[in-house]
């Protein structure tokens, strides 16, 4: 079978390293988001790591890609955009939508993933009743081009709390920005996404980031990933929802780099290291 076509560039956000002391790091945004998402990473993590924060296929300035495509085919994209930066491998970290592209890199691309953090993603979907409801009506608002409204009732649940007013307006406002094709191309993308087969090829250091209050993802997912990818560490963070690097942005930011600290300072984890540990804060 072909390979689906690439789009000729993704575009990224680059962040240059103060003191380029750490491996690359490549960040992936989720679903109707863009790289602009990681404001509250980047700049910390531009302290000893060069950072490339990417506008995945249909996102941000970036080209979609033709017909209805994989998985596969956006961690193809995200690899072909690693390339042109000059980046050989990084530490790739990805939220939701990004966090099953970064697992499929992973998986696709192992040379390319020093490590992986894979924040509310994923293996295969679960399919609930909640969750399927919850993603019919995402899928409807889409169909019927009304993606202010999507964008709305996606912000509320996503950030629900009377002090997120501002955090609720400012996503609702950019999902309502997005090119409806492409929300749906990446919303089919996911649903027939199943990595579950293929977690024990996973060779990079892992950490699972895991938002307990996320009622998009629930956590046996997250905990599915961690059972399955050999030597994962798993982070909870109790008051977390699905948007973890901004609802706990601090937590998650001292998570992210004791855990790229740690890679880097032992190389990769040893094979015998195969126990699920839940790193604590």
């Amino acid at each position: 079978m072909s390979k689906q076509a690439l789009p000729r560039t993704l575009k990224w956000i680059d962040y240059p390293a103060a003191r380029p002391e750490g491996g690359d790091v490549v960040l992936l945004h989720g679903l109707g988001s863009s790289a602009g998402d990681w404001v509250l990473q980047a700049p910390v993590l531009q302290d000893r790591h060069h950072v490339i924060a990417v506008n995945l296929p249909g996102f941000g300035d970036s080209p979609p890609l033709p017909g209805w495509p994989t998985i596969s085919a956006y961690a193809r994209a995200v690899g072909e955009a690693m390339a042109e930066a000059g980046i050989t491998t990084a530490h790739v970290i990805g939220l939701s939508l990004g966090g099953c592209v970064a697992l499929q890199l992973g998986i696709d691309s192992p040379q390319r993933a020093a490590s992986l953090t894979l924040v509310n993603a994923f293996a295969r979907f679960p399919l609930r009743p909640r969750a399927a409801l919850r993603n019919s009506t995402r899928v409807a608002l889409a169909l019927m081009g009304r993606m202010t409204e999507l964008g709305a009732w996606v912000a509320r649940d996503l950030f629900p709390e009377h002090q997120q007013a501002e955090l609720r307006k400012l996503v609702a406002e950019r999902l309502a920005h997005n090119d409806r094709r492409s929300y749906l191309q990446a919303g089919v993308a996911l649903a027939r996404f199943n990595a579950r087969r293929r977690l024990a090829e996973v060779r990079s250091p892992t950490l699972i980031v895991a938002g307990e209050g996320d009622t998009t993802v629930p956590l046996a997912a997250k905990e599915e990933l961690a059972r399955g990818i050999r030597g994962a560490r798993l982070l909870r963070l109790p008051r977390s929802g699905h948007a973890s690097p901004i609802d706990e942005a601090q937590r998650f930011n001292r998570g992210l780099e004791a855990f790229l600290e740690e890679v880097e300072a032992a190389g990769r984890l040893h094979p015998e290291e195969a126990e699920v540990r839940t790193v604590g804060l």
